[in-house]
């Protein structure tokens, strides 16, 4: 094997490829980024749950495979200097060379490397740009706790042309709705990915430049019921690169069943203040103070304090209706609500009922149009009514003021 490559082009794909590899491979081999020379450059990895494949431009002298360890060829990358990288395989070792670097890499066995697997069927299509912006609303609320492995994912629940993605760590719960192009139009499908899957693929997600999502035909056939999970792999495909992950087992909860029908407080506020105001305030905030929202006339004043230690207050333009004036949250969950939130808009709407059950956070410019309800079954309908992101938190008690 023997091909010659650009710097740039080459440090990107690699390092892509290399978040894909397992941090604690169970058996070396996993470790590895396989190189294939052949019509161009492709750079792929796989240990039995996530595998990574991308294509790039190179001068090909003489095809050939090689496999060499994944995580320190992203770190020669990144460091070579910007000049094109040729790459010789002789025997057990790899030899890269860029400029007056070189380096020499032990070929790890490519027998013992597992096939890469097939991509499942094509499923639909989604604009880029709007997927990623999805995944990063509804990403947050995802669990870091593997004992629950279902919390850790993001639930994709496609009905036709809407796909909706649901994530929730059981305190706070995101859902965004987003339409996209089905292979078929009347798919009903629910897939639970990998929190980690989702995040690496939306990296490659750019606007205007479409991603394919591929998986099983989901069990059930079509119709608009509640069809079993989708099992075994979906794929990522956009601008050249793959992500095929496995899915969850499991069932996600009724996410829409916990989102409250009314509620008696609403409050809107500028979200770039808002936003600036609550990340100032929760600096004083340890990881058991509460973040404290109390509305007064014309404005709410955000407060949070360490006890002992230090205390602050800001106050924000808002508008409110309700006869609860006061309530507080984990200032790190209701950041990350209304940040998502303000992704979109350039107002936050706060709505609830009483300080001890939850509170929704939504775009204050984000509803129905002409404020009529959707017809029963018209799932079409429905998705149109509701916002298109909705972000459930649990409040936090707070001590009361002296």
């Amino acid at each position: 094997m023997k091909f010659r490559v650009e710097h740039d082009a080459l440090a990107d794909a690699v390092a892509w490829v290399a978040r894909a590899l397992p941090s604690r491979p169970v058996v070396p081999v996993l470790s590895g980024l396989r190189l294939d020379a052949a019509e161009g450059l492709t750079l792929s990895c796989f240990d039995y749950e996530l595998s990574a494949v991308t294509h790039l431009p190179a001068d090909i002298a003489e095809p050939g495979s090689a496999l060499v360890p994944g995580r320190l060829l992203a770190e020669i990358t990144r460091s070579l200097p910007g000049q094109p990288a040729e790459f010789i395989s002789d025997g057990d070792e790899v030899t890269l060379t860029c400029g007056s670097a070189e380096f020499a890499l032990v070929s790890l066995p490519t027998a013992e490397y597992p096939d890469l697997p097939p991509a499942p069927p094509l499923a639909g299509t989604v604009d880029g740009g709007e997927l990623a912006a999805a995944v990063a609303q509804v990403l947050p609320a995802t669990s870091r706790d593997d004992t629950l492995p279902m919390l850790t994912g993001v639930c994709l629940d496609i009905t036709g042309d809407v796909i909706t993605l649901a994530a929730t760590d059981r305190y706070r719960l995101a859902v965004r709705d987003l339409h996209w192009a089905p292979a078929s139009p009347g798919i009903r499908a629910i897939a639970l990915v990998p929190g980690r899957t989702l995040a690496d693929a939306a990296r490659v997600m750019v606007p205007g430049v479409p991603v394919s999502l591929s998986f099983a035909p989901p069990t059930g056939g079509t119709g608009h019921g509640d069809p079993r999970p989708v099992e075994g792999m979906i794929s990522f495909d956009s601008g050249g690169r793959r992500l095929t992950g496995r899915l969850i087992a499991g069932e996600f909860i009724r996410y829409e069943s916990r989102f409250p029908t009314e509620f008696g407080c609403t409050a809107e506020m500028p979200a770039a203040s808002l936003i600036e105001a609550v990340r100032r305030v929760s600096l004083v905030a340890d990881r058991a103070s509460p973040i404290r929202l109390t509305f007064g006339s014309g404005a709410v004043a955000i407060e949070a304090q360490t006890e002992g230690r230090a205390r602050a207050m800001e106050k924000v333009t808002a508008s409110f209706h309700g006869n609860e004036p006061a309530i507080a949250f984990n200032p790190h969950y209701l950041l990350d609500g209304i940040t998502a939130a303000a992704a979109a808009s350039a107002a936050i709407r706060l709505q609830f009922t009483s300080p001890a059950r939850p509170a929704l956070v939504t775009l204050a410019d984000d509803d129905n149009e002409d404020g009529t309800e959707p017809e029963a079954g018209d799932s079409a309908t429905a998705s149109q009514a509701r916002p298109a992101f909705r972000y459930l938190v649990v409040p936090l008690r707070s001590p009361v003021r002296g």
